[in-house]
């Protein structure tokens, strides 16, 4: 390891150690899940931000919450971060026979030259993994706690590999019509059921769509709800400026506050309109 990731792990022994922090001492795995999420959530935002000085410190963050894991398991005499390392470094070179001469195998007829031929050849790699043996569909393996549109974007994606998938956009925006004209009716009859489960259709759909028109969903819905927040300050802003509270304010004057801040938005360019600071 370097030195400055070795003084890192040093860190993290002295905190869990005899005369360490109590508050790190009573952590598991368990109570650090909210922390992992909201690490890896943060990573993003700062990414999304484009701010190299607080994208190294989520990375930080985010790198310390494998090392937290990792001693966890070391103290339970299960693996180190070494361990960790190590094995990471053999699977990336076992999977990218392409890249690592050294590693080619007799899957390998000749080198891939696209990304799709790459994720093909990995997928038949993963299976032949001995950790992947006992799944019996190309849908195992997707996590079930992933957050519900990032676990559909990857259910389809793995199904999409072995061919099962729209050959272009028609039938892709056929089946959104479809299921849009499947909660009309489940609404025009009043089956709270039924309506749950053609919105949810809906969602599906329109991750398919995203998909089919390669873009990442989760990514997409993310700034859509960041564009909401900027268009809302906006809003607050300019309610502030005139005295009259949004809550006092009709449905029309509100909508006309909206159409500025959209306004305002593409006069701004990719630039928000307004970037709380952290």
């Amino acid at each position: 390891m370097s030195k400055r990731f070795s003084e890192l792990a040093a860190v993290m022994e002295t905190l869990r150690g005899k005369n360490g922090c109590p508050w790190d001492k009573e952590q598991t795995r368990e109570s650090l899940k909210p922390f992992l999420l909201e690490e890896a959530y943060e990573v993003l935002e700062a990414i999304d931000e484009e701010n190299p000085d607080v994208l190294k410190e989520e990375l930080g963050d985010l790198l310390f919450q494998v090392l937290f894991h990792s001693r966890i398991a070391e103290e339970r005499g299960e693996f180190s971060i070494e361990d960790v390392l190590a094995h990471t470094i053999e699977k990336m070179t076992r999977r990218h026979p392409h890249v690592f001469g050294a590693a080619r195998s007799s899957l390998q007829k000749r080198p891939p030259t696209t990304s799709t031929e790459v994720l093909a050849r990995w997928e038949e790699l993963k299976k032949k993994e001995k950790r992947n043996r006992q799944r019996q569909s190309v849908l195992d393996g997707v996590p079930k706690p992933l957050p519900a549109l990032m676990r559909a974007y990857q259910l389809q994606t793995r199904a999409s590999r072995v061919g099962f998938d729209w050959k272009e956009i028609r039938p892709v925006w056929n089946k959104v019509r479809e299921e849009m004209k499947e909660l009309e009716q489940a609404i025009g009859e009043g089956r709270s059921r039924a309506i749950q489960a053609e919105i949810g259709d809906i969602f599906f759909a329109l991750v398919n769509m995203a998909r089919f028109l390669k873009f990442d969903p989760e990514e997409s819905l993310r700034k859509a709800n960041q564009r909401f927040v900027d268009r809302f300050h906006f809003m607050e802003k300019r309610a502030k400026s005139s005295r009259k509270p949004l809550s006092k304010m009709t449905p029309a004057e509100m909508d006309r506050l909206w159409e500025e801040a959209k306004s305002a938005e593409r006069k701004a360019g990719p630039k928000r309109l307004k970037r709380r600071s952290r």
